[in-house]
């Protein structure tokens, strides 16, 4: 005989349900469960890895000799020996990677500074004159924090322990200065811009320009695969070339032979002599488009950029590839070359800036502040800055070691190109025909322009894709995509009276990162 199966209602089927579930689970929420170390490790390892790839490289900036008697500060480094019986530690700093370890090998670029031992600075602070002698306690302390600060000591790299008994003793009362109130610098004047030129020949997007050191005339690419020869003065065409069979993203002229470089999305690199208009060397080695390219002002050295996530340096003689500059995760977008240190920069699609030793061929330092693509790199004609653009915000850096000054935010746009001229002109194009000006000093953005769309072409071709000053300054050319090169010079008409400064004084001009 079957037995019946009872039935129950839903309601009682789902909290039974529930109770069973909660019975298998309720000793997991009465005890907290142990953290299992290796595990932890682990997905800590495979974090950095995942988030941090592009700056794991970085150096570490302090090697002890002695690990067992060295305090650590804040920020988990080692400072120097707490025990005075012990060698004083030594700092090492420097721009290249180095490995750390027994075999540390020290560049030229490395300086080792010794750090004071507390024995050196009590007898270095018995030596000091009268006025600076052991009179008082107070006057000790602040004779030790005063040889330790001119030995070159950072604060940070004091030990805790020893800076807290330099406050109990009252030394530090003598080194607080009153602070400036913080003020934010008044913007300079400078006359609106206006358009004067449009120029007309090219069939698709012009993606390039580069003018030619006499300032006579200048060139463009295209996407209907031709590099045109414009007269500056006129406007008129004076010379079509034709090699490329894709787009022309790239182009520079030599200020040090007669010689005109190109690139293009076909991966090609071509060397144009201009005294008889032909293409006299390929540059092979890139495995997808080829981005952008720029010449070294001082020696015969191309560097082109290419989707292939790489940088390459080439002798332009011997056409050889110096150095294939790796590192990037993405599409490298641009480079730029100067003569200082670090003589090569490039900005990617992977959101970071790599700054290259031009010697080594490696990376001196990685900017990731960048939110979104880099797409555009300008370096300031007089001072040792540059500035990077990115539809996050376009952010100024200062050389060496690319240290963040300021973000110029307000330009919501893809960003593709920047330029900046002497007077302290800064000028960024975007993906959707806005290009704004700004004060390089303070940031601050004083004209707006929206390019008009010629007749004929869609509403969303205004894309600015290239501007550069002429070598002049007096004007500014911008490559477009409705197909045309338009040429912007200063309002002469305009003075402070007409077109004043719309400035208004903030408290505090925040440095966001």
């Amino acid at each position: 005989m079957v037995e019946e199966v009872q039935k129950h209602s839903v309601h009682t089927l789902v909290f039974r349900s529930l109770k069973r579930t909660h019975d298998m689970f309720v000793g997991d929420h009465a005890k907290p469960v142990s953290l299992d170390e290796e595990s932890h490790k682990l997905k800590m390892a495979l974090k950095l890895r995942a988030e941090y790839s592009p700056v794991l490289h970085m150096p570490v900036l302090k090697e002890g000799k002695d690990k067992g008697h060295q305090a650590s500060d804040p920020y988990g480094q080692h400072s120097f020996s707490v025990d005075p019986g012990h060698d004083a530690e030594y700092v090492i700093t420097g721009t290249h990677p180095y490995p750390s370890g027994p075999g540390l090998a020290l560049t030229a670029d490395t300086q080792v500074q010794k750090m004071p031992s507390d024995a050196g600075v009590q007898s270095l602070a018995m030596a000091l004159p009268p006025s600076q002698s052991r009179l008082e306690a107070g006057r000790t302390a602040a004779g030790v924090a005063d040889i330790h600060r001119h030995a070159g000591s950072a604060e940070r790299s004091q030990a805790p322990g020893h800076t807290l008994s330099l406050m109990e003793a009252g030394g530090m009362k003598n080194s607080l200065v009153a602070r400036k109130a913080p003020t934010m610098p008044k913007p300079q004047w400078h006359p609106p811009w206006k358009l004067y030129r449009v120029i007309s020949g090219h069939l698709g997007w012009v993606r390039s320009i580069a003018v030619e050191p006499g300032n006579e005339w200048f060139v463009t690419g295209s996407a209907d695969r031709t590099i045109k020869i414009w007269d500056l003065a006129s406007g008129k065409l004076k010379l079509s070339l034709t090699g490329h069979i894709s787009t022309v993203r790239g182009v520079a002229v030599s200020s040090r032979s007669p010689y005109l470089f190109s690139c293009g999305e076909d991966k090609q690199v071509k060397c144009w002599d201009l005294e008889y208009n032909k293409v006299i060397r390929h540059y092979h080695g890139h495995l997808s488009a080829v981005y952008d390219l720029d010449l070294h002002p001082t020696i015969d050295v191309l560097v082109t950029c290419s989707r292939d996530a790489t940088a390459r340096v080439w002798d332009i003689r011997t056409k050889a590839n110096v150095h294939t500059l790796s590192g990037h995760t993405n599409t490298v977008a641009t480079v730029k070359c100067q003569s200082a240190e670090p003589q090569i920069i490039t900005g990617s699609h992977d959101t970071t800036i790599r700054l290259w030793d031009l010697v080594a061929g490696k990376t001196r330092a990685t900017l990731t502040n960048h939110k979104k693509s880099v797409r555009a790199v300008v370096l300031h004609p007089r001072q040792y800055t540059f500035a990077s653009g990115s539809p996050d915000n376009i952010k100024q850096w200062k050389f060496p070691d690319g240290n963040f000054i300021q973000n110029l935010s307000g330009h919501n746009a893809i960003i593709n190109t920047l330029a900046v001229n002497s007077d302290g002109v800064l000028v960024s194009g975007a993906d959707n025909g806005t290009i704004h000006m700004w004060d390089w000093r303070t940031g601050y953005n004083f004209q707006r322009i929206h390019a008009a769309v010629q007749p004929g072409s869609l509403d969303s071709e205004s894309g600015i894709f290239a501007c550069m000053f002429d070598n002049s300054e007096s004007r500014l050319i911008t490559a477009e995509a409705d197909k045309t090169i338009k040429v912007y010079r200063e309002d002469d008409s305009a003075s402070e009276e007409t077109h004043p400064v719309n400035w208004k004084p903030e408290i505090i001009k925040r440095k966001r990162f």
